[in-house]
């Protein structure tokens, strides 16, 4: 019995979020000959949980943004709603609290614009209307970012549609916050999210920033069903229009042919014939290892994903803890806690694995979840976003004491916050690190943010090189690497786009024919 077809409108590689919006996308502009081959046994990528001892752990997932309540949706909840992908969102009780170890700052702010702003207040009085104007401002910023990252407009159009996000283009966080004139501990409390997106907020645009900010404070969603929820339910609504879905199927080659993708090639062997391929491999591997015949890469392609800095990538520690979280001294769903909230301190400590990580950011997934384990029992994640770099050297046998060197040094700082020392009540244990994330879904060096959101390369940057970058006929890109960048609800933007850029290179197509 033959796996595939003589021939496929589309294949798709990896079944992860951004791939199977991608499939979704498609299929709502009428598309259903459509091929996903996932080299795992099961959807979503870094999207799942896994199971230790009869608990079952959240791998990944903190927060969804741009999901919005059922009454009004925002982008990625209207577009799960529209696609007939019902997820069992509940809302995070709040955006998060932030605490400098030492010192007084130590505040809860929760969704609405408004509300946090008075939270602000309540610690730095007299900043309500500075801070609310800025949120305001990232709004305006946020809206016309996801309008244009679907729906990319001229120069002039950006100018007379868009003008508080083209004035506010080339300047970092740091400078346009500036602005407002606001007390260095309201700056610190307003600044946690950017470990985020792994740019200290010098190096930061304000664009990231203010998408960031305008999302997350409008609330934020985690599924009942964990991250894997998302991943089964969008691969079930996928194959039920019409998508073949196999897994365990890794594709080792893409097959181009005078500049144009002509098919695939799975490591298994198979060749299978396609007009267009939607690729979830990082360029860096695709343009150095996947190209077949390798004379195939256009001139150019690989100085651009060299001259492109990889983004920041998470260790964690995943707990199942014995008692409840007020028993464990744990009072919030998010907190943000270090001994420096000055993010270019934190970004060089991050930099190197020989000191402790001086900011960690921790999650308590009863608090959104409370079924999410056993009563009498707390779940819950701490994690630093770092860069990969200083992993790329780690030795075979420096790598399991490193391991648990760091997970107990990031325990210890997150007893430091909640004064119970939880140590001799843990369940279950898990550590994942870059070296982790590029075993698991082969995510280039580990990274699962894709491409650092710098100065030098941001969303708005990304949208106006797009037409430069796209290097072979019939390739997209859609993940982490790809223009919205990094996150869940990104993956989903990201795969939409692609979707949207083959539906039109398709119907441009056969106009010609």
């Amino acid at each position: 019995m033959r796996y595939y077809k003589d021939h496929y409108d589309v294949v798709i590689i990896g079944g992860g979020l951004a791939g199977m919006a991608a499939a979704l996308q498609l299929q709502d502009k009428g598309i259903r000959d459509i091929l996903i081959l996932e080299k795992h046994n099961m959807p979503g990528g870094l999207a799942t949980d896994y199971v230790r001892d009869g608990f079952e752990m959240e791998a990944t997932l903190h927060e969804m943004m741009s999901i919005g309540p059922k009454n009004n949706r925002l982008k990625v909840g209207k577009f799960f709603d529209d696609m007939g992908v019902d997820i069992d969102w509940m809302p995070v009780p709040e955006c998060y609290r932030v605490v400098k170890v030492g010192s007084d700052l130590d505040v809860t702010l929760h969704d609405g614009y408004e509300r946090m702003a008075h939270e602000v207040d309540a610690a730095v009085p007299g900043t309500y209307e500075k801070v609310l104007e800025l949120m305001k401002l990232c709004r305006r910023v946020y809206d016309s970012l996801n309008k244009l990252s679907v729906e990319p407009e001229s120069n002039l159009s950006m100018l007379k549609n868009h003008p508080d996000f083209v004035r506010t283009i080339g300047y970092s966080a740091t400078e346009v916050i500036r602005t407002f004139h606001l007390p260095q501990k309201a700056v610190e409390i307003l600044t946690p999210y950017w470990i985020y997106v792994g740019e200290p907020m010098d190096s930061l645009p304000f664009t990231i920033y203010a998408f960031l900010m305008a999302d997350y404070f409008t609330g934020s969603y985690v599924c009942r069903g964990f991250s894997h929820e998302i991943s089964m339910k969008m691969e079930r609504r996928a194959e039920e229009n019409g998508a073949q879905f196999e897994f365990k199927q890794e594709v080792e080659k893409i097959l181009v042919k005078n500049g144009r993708v002509c098919g695939v090639r799975t490591l298994r062997g198979d060749t299978i014939a396609c007009d267009y391929v939607i690729s979830g491999a990082y360029p860096n591997r695709v343009y150095t290892q996947m190209i077949e015949p390798p004379e195939e890469v256009p001139e150019g392609a690989i100085r651009v994903v060299n001259s492109k800095r990889l983004s920041v990538c998470p260790v964690s520690v995943m707990m199942v803890i014995e008692g409840t979280p007020e028993e464990n001294g744990i009072k919030n769903y998010s907190t943000f806690s270090g001994t420096t909230l000055d993010t270019n301190e934190i970004w060089k400590n991050y930099s190197n694995l020989t000191e402790p990580y001086n900011y960690i950011t921790s999650i308590c997934l009863n608090y959104a979840n409370p079924n999410c384990v056993p009563k009498g029992h707390t779940q819950l994640s701490i994690t630093a976003l770092v860069p990969v770099r200083p992993f790329e050297d780690i030795r075979e046998e420096e790598y399991y004491p490193l391991k648990r060197r760091l997970a107990s040094e990031m325990i210890d700082s997150c007893i430091q916050v909640t004064g119970v020392d939880f140590r001799d009540r843990l369940e279950e244990i898990e550590v994942s690190t870059p070296i982790t994330i590029s075993h698991y879904v082969g995510a280039w060096k580990g990274s699962i943010y894709g491409y650092s959101h710098s100065m030098d390369n941001h969303a708005v940057a990304r949208l106006q090189t797009a037409a430069q970058e796209h290097f072979i006929e019939g390739l997209e890109f859609a993940g982490a690497h790809a223009m919205a960048g990094n996150g869940m609800s990104p993956q989903i933007t990201n795969g939409r786009a692609a979707a949207m850029a083959v539906a039109k290179a398709m119907e441009k197509r056969e106009a010609a024919q």
